[in-house]
């Protein structure tokens, strides 16, 4: 089969497109004849080194895939033929054959595209493990939302009117970007060079309830000072490279929050969360309350390109590799 490989950690123009042999044992896990594949973040890290988790050389990389299944053990919610979604736990995903773990895969609605399916699990379900779960987001709060143009900009444009906001402010870089935060449903966006005031100004001085953070670096403590009283500032990321730190005594005197949002480590030590994850998301993309994203695609062949825009930040919105013609 084919897939994307990385030989060596010299970045993602060093990936390659290769001939490896199927997944040869797999009696009990669900294989799944891949039709595109996700882009992520931690892709990048992956191909210099730099995620926590260091695989073997030579490795896939990939985590997210969409396409039909060709065969499941009884037990695995899903069987042959179904259009799915699912995780590669550990990587694999950018081939033309996967094998998954059951309970990380899950049907798909006829109406969401395998194309579009590809994008789903990684920051959909991150964004609503942070606003419902971490970020206990109530009906009629504001979000803001930092990188809004990237993969979890967009996610969080889409969903958190979904799960209860009233409003949605989107921070980006460039108009073109705004553009881009406008089509996912953003209520008002600003620009990131004197957003702060610019936030201020919409919300009368109040504030915004919630801060969902990507990026991290040098606009976090400003994040916090964006705040409503009780507010909580998300911290999903460092797509800005920086780890920033925070003095606590900020927290104190405004009465905020900053939660960590893990949701990877979360439905790791979790076994049963991503299915119940599902069971709730699953309803509101199949309505239409949540819409199927719209991803920016590459061939296969050019996954070190796909990689190389989440590294440099160019990519708008979702990547997604496209393995197979639908």
């Amino acid at each position: 089969m084919r897939a994307v490989q990385v030989n060596k950690l010299d970045g993602p123009d060093a990936v390659e497109l290769v001939e490896i042999d199927e997944p040869a044992s797999y009696d009990s896990l669900v294989l799944v004849d891949v039709y595109a594949a996700g882009v992520a973040f931690p892709d990048a890290l992956l191909t210099r080194g730099r995620y926590q988790i260091k695989p073997e050389i030579p490795f896939v990389p990939g985590s997210e895939v969409a396409g039909v299944v060709r065969w499941a053990p009884p037990d695995a919610g899903v069987a042959a033929g179904d259009r799915v979604a699912g995780l590669a736990v550990l990587g694999g995903g950018m081939a033309e054959v996967a094998a998954l773990v059951p309970g990380t895969v899950f049907r798909l609605p006829d109406s969401v595209s395998l194309t579009a399916g590809a994008g789903l699990l990684f920051n959909d379900l991150t964004v609503q493990f942070a606003l419902a779960d971490r970020g206990r987001l109530a009906a009629g709060e504001t979000v803001l939302v930092h990188g809004a143009a990237g993969g979890i900009g967009t996610a969080t444009l889409r969903l958190a009117p979904a799960l209860g906001a009233a409003r949605t402010i989107a921070v980006v870089s460039t108009e073109a970007k705004a553009e881009i935060a406008r089509a996912a449903g953003a209520t008002d966006v600003v620009l990131s060079d004197g957003w702060l005031t610019a936030v201020k100004e919409l919300t009368a001085g109040k504030g915004v309830d919630i801060v969902l953070d990507p990026v991290g670096g040098d606009r976090f403590t400003d994040s916090i000072r964006s705040l409503a009283p009780a507010g909580r500032l998300l911290v999903v990321g460092f797509t800005g490279g920086e780890i920033p730190t925070v003095r606590v005594n900020r927290l104190l005197l405004r009465n905020v929050e900053v939660v960590g949002v893990g949701w990877g480590e979360w439905a790791r030590t979790h076994p049963d969360y991503l299915a119940r994850q599902w069971a709730a998301y699953e309803p509101l993309l199949a309505s239409g309350a949540i819409s199927a994203p719209e991803p920016v695609t590459y061939p296969l062949a050019e996954a070190g390109a796909a990689i190389a825009s989440l590294e440099n930040r160019t990519a708008a919105g979702k990547v997604v590799l496209v393995v197979r013609d639908e």
